[in-house]
Formats: structure tokens, sequence, C-alpha cells
């Protein structure tokens, strides 16, 4: 996709991953809509987009409330002239033992990290479909490959966020409109933000090193899915070896991630969440 004049709406916008695609996707021409809980980060980030000369637009949105997802989806679409690009990036996570948080951790994890993606892509995807041509970007995870202790929950949501980008894409080519496009993106942990502390072992983190900063999935956002069309990239590179090493027989499988540290991967974290913000 050349991506210079496309209108693109950013959700967890303000800050992370969200922000760090932002900048790129001004730097290569796009307007830019930003959606985000955090009001003075979203106005931060705001003011930064605008003074590398971009055109960008700003709103607080809570991603699980669907009359204001489909309000400023309108909105949007009225600003920008119209919505090529949705990045579905707002996400949450809430670590710890499955039985040892509440009900209602868990809920907030499934409705930040899935379902408010009904809302968003349904907002979004008729004008595609009628247009013929769009992208939709969900973050899912490399924890949607394996099965990651403390993370159970989030774990669980990101699996879904693969399976509705890839069950979506088919969904579109049988309707004829293989130009709107999708795709998912798989990031390990990285080493700031709602991830900090968490890490693999020792033999685990030379194959699959954390990733330094958000924009290595920025990169990954912009110039693999969105330019390149690629369908699911995954960081680090390595992680694609994981669905491959599935041919293994299930128990070598599972003493192979336990190997290289994915069971303890969370012991250490001590990332935006971690108190339940």
């Amino acid at each position: 996709m050349d991506l210079r004049g496309k209108g693109a709406v950013v959700t967890g916008g303000a800050m992370g991953i969200g922000l760090a695609t932002s900048r790129r996707l001004i730097r290569e021409g796009c307007a830019v809509t930003l959606w985000d809980l955090n009001a003075a980060a979203l106005e931060g980030a705001r003011k930064e987009l605008e003074a590398m000369g971009g055109r960008v637009f700003a709103h607080v949105c809570d991603v699980t409330d669907k009359a204001r997802v489909y309000d400023l989806a309108g909105t949007a679409a009225a600003e920008m002239g119209s919505v090529d690009i949705l990045i579905n990036n707002a996400g949450y996570v809430m670590g710890g033992d499955f039985l040892e948080r509440p009900d209602e951790a868990w809920e907030k994890t499934i409705a930040v990290n899935l379902t408010s993606m009904i809302y968003t892509i349904k907002a979004f995807l008729p004008a595609m479909y009628e247009r013929g041509s769009g992208h939709i970007v969900n973050i899912s995870s490399a924890s949607a490959t394996l099965g990651v202790p403390s993370l159970s929950m989030y774990a669980a949501t990101k699996w879904a966020v693969w399976g509705l980008t890839e069950s979506l894409r088919f969904e579109a080519w049988e309707r004829g409109k293989r130009g709107v496009k999708w795709s998912s993106i798989h990031p390990s942990y990285i080493a700031k933000g709602m991830f900090e502390g968490a890490k693999l072992g020792f033999l685990g983190n030379l194959i699959a090193p954390l990733l330094k900063d958000h924009d290595v999935i920025a990169e990954a956002i912009v110039e693999s899915a969105l330019k390149k069309g690629r369908y699911s990239p995954k960081r680090p590179w390595t992680v694609h070896l994981i669905p491959r090493l599935r041919i293994l027989p299930d128990t070598w499988f599972q003493a192979l991630v336990d190997l290289l540290g994915v069971t303890g991967s969370m012991k250490g974290w001590v990332g935006r969440g971690k108190n339940g913000s």
C-alpha cells in the first residue's frame, strides 16, 4: 500500500506501540487519528506529531464502549476524509495466577484485547468493503503461539485475535474483497512498557532476545504489514519458529518451552498493569 494521503485510526495511540506507529505513519504522509483513554498522554502525543508536520486528530476513547467507538468512527471519517487503515493496538495486561485474580480483571482483559475489536472493525469495515480497499492491523502477541503461565487470559485473547484476523481475511476473500487487507502482529517481550521485567531464560533470550523498544513493532506494522502486505509479522523473527516446532511430539515441545524459560518468564514482571492500572 502507498501510504501517502491515507487516513489511519490508531487505538491506544498515545504511547508505546501506538505512538511509535503513528510517528512512522506521519513520516509516510498519512493523516492520523489517535484514540486513547489517557487524556494527558493523548494531548502530548498530538502535539508531538503535529510538530513533525502531521495532520493529527485526537479523541479520548474507551474502545470497550461501543457507542463511543461508533460515534468517533464517523468523526474520524469526517475529519480525515476516509479511514483507510485501522490499527487495533489498544491493550490491557494483567498477569498472575489464574485463580488469584478476580473475575473483573479477566473480564477487562477480554473486553479491551478482544471484544473491542468487534466494535472497531464493524465501525470501519463496511466503508472499506464499499471502496474495495483498506488495511486492518490487529496487535496479537508471541503468546498467541504458545501458553504462558501467569499470562493465561492475556494469551487467550491474543490467540483469539490471531484467529479473528485470519478468519476475517478469508471472509473478505469469499466476498471478493481481496483489496481489503488483514494483518496480525506478534511481538515478544519489549524491554520497556507493559511487559517491563518479563523475560525468557538464558537460552530463550539468546534465541528470542528482548525487543529494545516499541519502534521495532512500529516498523513491523508499517514496513512489513502495511507496505508489503505481510499477514502476520513476528518480532523477533525467531517467533516464526514456534508454530513450526509444533511438529514435535507434544511432550518434546512442552519440554522445550520449559527449557527456554517461557514458563518462568513473568516472574520478574513489573510493567504497566502490575497493580491493576
